[in-house]
């Protein structure tokens, strides 16, 4: 598409989607628009590529996704694009998802309902603690919330065979956050906000760890049992914590960029 349909197509959703969508649907959008954003933020970006879904409220067979040719900093909640779990547009648009996108999300949103957003990134400590053969170790606070919770699966390749997706589910498990090996991280949550959380976290989880091992000093690893120990006070946290760090961020980006509401 030439630079001109682009903002063609982008002001023409700007002007009518919210009149078109739910209410509920409208603050889904906005959840996820200034989730792209974050990731901005947070330099957890690779140009118009990844992705970040979110399952339609009220539906288990569409989701929203960035259109693919989009810069994370351009999403907004107008021009996020609806597929189903076919990959097909469930809308009348000229946007278009990025096939790799539907072949990972598709099969979360599949087999796990009671995942809402899926995330997956390709930065660069996330890419190189993907290729450790150890995998992420507890050496940080921030990595004992994944530990004996998170799950691998090897690199087979560009994700475009839908034949992955069984593959892609089994080794997720019961989990909410996946390594890919060789290729980056992989988040998920019952809402926006929970899986942006996993993934802010797992990504500090990684950087750390590449620091830590960088200078060939010797690490220091807990127990077993306090490993264990304080993933379960991180599991049981969001009762006290709820939503007051979304919140923050949420604020943070209605005073920097509140275009993403658009």
């Amino acid at each position: 598409m030439e630079r001109q349909d682009w903002q063609r197509v982008i002001e023409e959703r700007r002007r009518t989607v919210r009149q078109r969508v739910s209410e509920q649907e409208w603050a889904a959008r906005e959840d996820l628009a200034a989730c792209y954003r974050l990731c901005v933020h947070f330099r957890m970006t690779d140009m118009i590529y990844n992705h970040i879904s979110l399952r339609v409220p009220g539906r288990h067979d569409q989701f929203l996704i960035n259109a693919f040719g989009l810069l994370y900093s351009e999403v907004s909640a107008s021009n996020l694009i609806k597929v189903d779990l076919d990959g097909r547009l469930a809308e009348d648009t000229e946007l278009q998802a990025n096939p790799a996108g539907f072949v990972i999300h598709a099969a979360v949103h599949t087999a796990r309902p009671d995942l809402a957003c899926v995330f997956h990134t390709h930065t660069r400590a996330g890419v190189a603690l993907s290729a450790q053969e150890g995998g992420l170790l507890p050496l940080s606070q921030h990595a004992m919330r994944f530990y004996q919770r998170i799950g691998y699966h090897d690199y087979e390749g560009i994700a475009l065979d839908l034949d992955e997706q069984q593959r892609l589910v089994r080794d997720l498990g019961p989990h909410k956050a996946m390594i890919l090996r060789n290729h980056g991280l992989l988040t998920a949550g019952a809402s926006v906000r929970d899986a942006f959380e996993e993934m802010y976290y797992l990504e500090l989880a990684c950087q750390i760890q590449l620091d830590a091992t960088s200078g060939g000093a010797r690490t220091v690893l807990p127990p077993p049992e306090v490993c264990e120990r304080a993933a379960r006070q991180f599991a049981d946290s969001n009762s006290f914590i709820r939503d007051r760090d979304w919140h923050a961020l949420r604020r943070m980006l209605d005073e920097q960029q509140p275009n993403y509401r658009q």
